[in-house]
């Protein structure tokens, strides 16, 4: 056949003929996959040190990377006569027998980090182990050893240089972003490390200058304070520590409260044994826990860390590592999504008070409005108001215990502020809206109509668990033409529908039919219901749409039950709305996610007032 005119000529190739690839452009083409930017680069050196035992790691970033990323640690080192071997392709300490890819319970394992790290840039490697006198030095640039290792002044540990990445191959450094773009992605990498490894030391320079330095921690507090460094004071402040132990598996981390959401899903960080992973399985079964609680269009924020069996996990998925398969997916999908459902439901008004922001800035020789200084109009002010409780007790006590004691709540007369409830007894309504409330603490308000409604909600939900779902056949069936996989997990879940109300039938191999639908839901848009809870079996292997429908109708009932705004409420009816509160879960927030009450404390009314100044 002759050749089109059209095709410029290529090279002479010869497609019947199989060739070896040379070791430089075997090592470029894993370079490609494992070496994306500078980020990928310092993921895989970081791993290294880490598998080495380090406790302390130094970073230096120029550039954005792109220049130079130098990782410096004191972990176990190479030794002089194993260098050489290090930097070639498929060498590793990591791995002995294929058994051993069945339980890898390391971060790097693949041996191909430093051979293709060395093939798109000039790296130099120096290394020390305890026994030895001296270090080594071994020089490699795009892939070719430069010299023999010789011995250089080094202390235990290992260092890695990598400079001018991508100057091998030059179209590569193009598809690269700003400097500040790399370097951000950098730090994302030291983060993820970071919080994946307390036991660690790290400290990030970026030309020249010090970014992060971050301790190695050895206590439940230094954690807490490498949690605030990295992911913000708001975020440790309200998050909960959550924990659940399982027989092959346990979830451990920090979970924000549902009052602390995100607009987007920068703040979501999941590990499963020491390994940051993204992975839709997870991410899916945490959507659901908060579903109930979070704010339409809203993310939750997590640091989350999963241990499992190395043999059930597998971790050589994806070549830069980032994403695992689980052996039993839906055995671990279900585990998340009940330990923190049930960490939210558990989430109390003691443990998750939500605070008023307090004005910021504000010196004391700061001029203050109606031209008074606060310096000279606080200073016959001597006590806080903390220190006033004895004053206050003798204002309110009378009225806060009548309303306990018609309330059937709380102790009457005893006067002992240990014994007050967490949100304590109601003093005054506020516009009809807001119930005022006095605690240990200060002050409680309450949003009498959203907590109605939760405590409304949930007691629904609870009658309709307990009484068997009763369906209504359709007066013409509903005949929905499906794929052939659609059709198929129909037809293999029809008893799990029966369950929820629905019957289910397949008609042929793209169809099937609704006889029968749950009564709350007979005016749902039934086919679309049911083609989103196909896809869901097809994805997921299960789905929660028919109930999270059950209880969007619920949701509805109780918002139209609860009691309205402006409705003038008794003392006795407040305090009963607050010990109701306190037993129903998930009170801190209505259906829709919005906060139900909030907290403030005599010493943040303090700092309203310039009081103690």
């Amino acid at each position: 056949m002759p050749s089109d005119p059209r095709i410029p000529a290529g090279p002479e190739l010869n497609p019947g003929r199989i060739v070896q690839l040379d070791d430089q452009l075997v090592n470029q083409i894993a370079a490609g996959e494992v070496i994306e930017r500078p980020a990928s680069l310092l993921k895989e050196l970081l791993e290294n040190s880490i598998d080495a035992g380090s406790s302390r790691i130094e970073i230096q970033i120029e550039r954005g990377g792109v220049k130079r990323v130098r990782v410096r640690d004191n972990g176990c080192g190479i030794g002089h006569g194993q260098l050489e071997l290090a930097l070639s392709r498929h060498a590793t300490s990591k791995l002995t027998s294929v058994d051993d890819l069945s339980g890898i319970a390391t971060l790097g394992f693949r041996g191909e980090a430093l051979p293709s790290i060395a093939a798109v840039s000039k790296l130099v490697v120096q290394s020390k182990t305890a026994g030895q006198e001296t270090g080594a030095e071994l020089a490699v640039q795009g892939g070719r050893q430069l010299s023999p290792p010789r011995p250089v002044p080094h202390p235990p540990g290992t260092t890695v240089d990598v400079q001018d990445l991508f100057y091998s191959t030059p179209a590569r450094r193009k598809f690269l972003r700003t400097e500040k773009t790399e370097f951000g992605h950098c730090q994302d990498v030291v983060r993820k490390m970071a919080l994946s490894h307390f036991g660690a030391g790290f400290l990030l320079r970026h030309d020249h200058r010090v970014v992060l330095d971050l301790p190695p921690c050895s206590s439940g507090h230094e954690q807490r304070k490498r949690i605030a460094a990295l992911c913000g004071t708001p975020f440790s402040e309200q998050s909960l520590w959550v924990e659940g132990q399982a027989e092959i598996m346990s979830l451990s981390g920090w979970m924000g409260w549902p009052s602390f959401s995100r607009s987007q899903r920068d703040l979501q960080y999941f590990f499963v044994n020491g390994r940051a992973v993204k992975d839709g399985l997870i991410a899916h079964a945490v959507r659901r826990a908060y579903q109930d609680v979070m704010y339409h269009g809203r993310h939750p924020a997590f640091v989350l860390y999963l241990e499992i069996r190395p043999e059930l996990v597998d971790v050589n998925v994806h070549p830069a590592k980032s994403e695992v398969r689980f052996r039993e997916s839906r055995a671990v999908q279900g585990y998340i999504y009940r330990t923190l459902h049930q960490a939210i439901a558990d989430l109390s008004p003691e443990s998750s008070a939500v605070g008023l922001p307090t004005p910021g800035g504000v010196s004391p020789s700061s001029p203050v409005p109606g031209g008074y200084g606060p310096v000279a109009a606080q200073q016959n002010i001597r006590m806080m108001v903390q220190h006033q409780a004895a004053a206050y007790e003798s204002m309110f006590g009378h009225s806060r215990e009548a309303g306990a004691a018609e309330a059937g709540s709380g102790p009457a007369g005893t006067g002992n502020p240990d014994e007050v409830p967490p949100l304590g007894y109601a003093v005054a309504q506020l516009k009809g809206v807001y119930i005022l409330a006095e605690n240990r603490e200060g002050l409680v308000m309450v949003d009498m109509h959203a907590a109605h409604e939760r405590i409304l909600y949930e007691s629904l939900k609870q009658q309709l668990d307990n009484q068997a779902m009763r369906s209504q056949p359709l007066l013409v069936p509903i005949q929905i033409t499906v794929s052939r996989q659609e059709a198929a997990a129909a037809e293999s879940f029809v008893s799990r529908f029966e369950e929820l109300g629905f019957e289910v039938a397949c008609l042929g191999e793209e169809s099937v039919v609704v006889r029968s639908v749950p009564e709350m839901l007979a005016k749902h848009d039934i086919e679309r219901l049911l083609r989103d809870v196909l896809s869901d079996l097809i994805e997921w292997g299960h789905s929660s749409r028919i109930t999270d429908s059950r209880h969007q109708v619920l949701s509805s009932v109780a918002c139209h039950g609860s009691v309205r705004a402006h409705r003038k409420l008794e003392v006795a009816e407040m305090n009963a709305l607050l010990r109701e509160m306190e037993r129903v879960e998930r009170s801190g927030q209505c259906n829709h996610g919005r906060p139900t009450w909030m907290g403030v404390s005599l010493n943040e009314i303090d700092k309203w007032f310039l009081r103690g100044r």
